[in-house]
């Protein structure tokens, strides 16, 4: 039995969301230096226009957000007097200050101006292009995101940084173009390593969701197992252990969740189960039963029927018939069956309270729901030969006779007790 951990790796949210959008200054950053040169003549900025912009900066700086748009807008009433840069700057202020005002639309069609005009800087360019792709993708418009980076890449000609790498990976992600997306991932992480520097988690776990998709679980493991050593967290160490369990590797599946136990994270219900069914797979049967009592004393797991029905079964594959039997007892009061009964009259033919185990016997046939009539037949003809009730006994097993799993052991079980009443009955007369 491999059990299949299912691995919360699809929702884009846990993984590298773009929460907020770091829209860049008029000057240019790192992300938009000037670095490639155009023919095209930028003509510049006049002293009147400026002093306009800037007094309509100041305004908004000071609260004064409306004023500071009307400011804009009286300079838009001459727009045609305006050249190219100069146009493009005042569709730049409209977009700084609709992204204030939280107008994310109006802020994308005017920052689509500046990029719309031709005489402008390169590093104006770059800069609004990234800007839009960041936008874009807070809007959850994946695919302009992606056509604005792949502009803006286009015009870029300096190194992605890792962040930016990481900005195209997860807005192939989104888009659930995943090869795409893991391409640029890997490029990120690569960088990390080439500078002996630990990938940022959020990196990894978008690594991970890729290969996911892309129905690599050789991969995932590999990543997963880095998820591990730099992060350390209890559900990377039960994912792993649910992945070694997908790839077939049962013995490292149970090593790394025995590892998890000893580490302290196994505490959830569910992976508490998990690790008792992986003993049970295994054969290490007190372990599973040792974890699952404590585990159901300690409130971890319930007391359901199932569960104790595990912890019987757990004790009886441990030849503990003595620790099973309180438990089949708890089990029995609340069953709507005789199954119970059933396990509960073989733990005590097993121990040899022969009385206990024909009553239970005798009970499991009265509640029924069982699959093998017959056994509890036999349990009880076996129990009254061992009381020395043997007309008691010849009775069970001619029962037991009539049903077809238990018929050839009945059959050779009657004609044994009836052999054995004979001699008690010769024994007896000769007395």
């Amino acid at each position: 039995m491999i059990n299949k951990i299912v691995l919360s790796i699809l929702s884009a949210a846990s993984l590298y969301v773009v929460s907020t959008v770091t829209l860049l200054s008029l000057s240019g950053s790192a992300h938009a230096a000037d670095t490639q040169k155009k023919s095209v003549k930028v003509p510049a900025m006049r002293n009147r226009v400026y002093a306009q912009l800037a007094r309509a900066q100041k305004l908004a700086d000071d609260g004064a957000k409306l004023e500071g748009l009307g400011v804009l807008d009286d300079v838009k009433e001459r727009i045609d007097s305006l050249n190219s840069y100069e146009k493009a700057m005042l569709w730049n202020f409209y977009g700084f200050m609709y992204y204030g005002n939280d107008n994310l639309d109006l802020a994308i069609e005017s920052f689509e101006q500046v990029v719309a005009e031709k005489a402008i800087p390169e590093s104006l360019r770059l800069s609004t292009l990234y800007s839009l792709a960041q936008l874009a993708l807070q809007q959850q418009n994946y695919d302009a995101g992606i056509k604005h980076l792949n502009k803006w890449q286009q015009l870029n000609s300096k190194a992605l940084t890792g962040q930016q790498y990481m900005m195209f990976a997860q807005a192939y992600y989104q888009n659930k173009q995943y090869q795409q997306s893991l391409s640029y991932n890997n490029k990120a992480i690569d960088l990390t390593f080439e500078r002996n520097e630990i990938p940022k988690e959020n990196w990894l776990v978008l690594q991970r969701a890729n290969y996911y998709e892309l129905k690599k679980p050789l991969d995932v493991v590999k990543v997963i197992e880095n998820l591990v050593r730099y992060y350390n967290k209890p559900n990377y160490w039960i994912q792993l252990s649910g992945m070694y369990g997908e790839i077939g590797e049962e013995d490292k599946q149970l090593a790394v969740m025995e590892s998890a136990l000893q580490a302290g994270y196994v505490t959830k219900s569910n992976d508490i189960l998990t690790l008792v069914q992986l003993y049970l797979y295994h054969g290490v049967p007190f372990k599973a039963a040792k974890l699952l009592s404590e585990s159901i004393e300690q409130g971890h797991v319930v007391a359901e029927v199932r569960y104790l029905d595990m912890l019987a079964q757990a004790y009886i594959a441990a030849s503990d018939n003595d620790k099973a039997i309180p438990v089949l007892i708890d089990a029995a009061k609340i069953a709507d069956s005789g199954k119970f009964d059933a396990y509960l009259a073989q733990a005590y033919l097993n121990t040899e309270k022969w009385a206990l185990a024909y009553d239970a016997a005798d009970t499991a046939i009265t509640r029924g729901g069982l699959t093998r009539m017959g056994d509890m037949h036999l349990v009880k003809g076996m129990a009254s030969y061992n009381l020395q009730q043997f007309e008691r006994s010849l009775m069970a097993f001619t029962q037991a006779q009539k049903q077809p799993e238990s018929a050839k052991t009945a059959k050779q079980w009657f004609h044994y007790v009836e052999r054995e009443q004979g001699v008690k009955s010769k024994l007896a007369m000769l007395n």
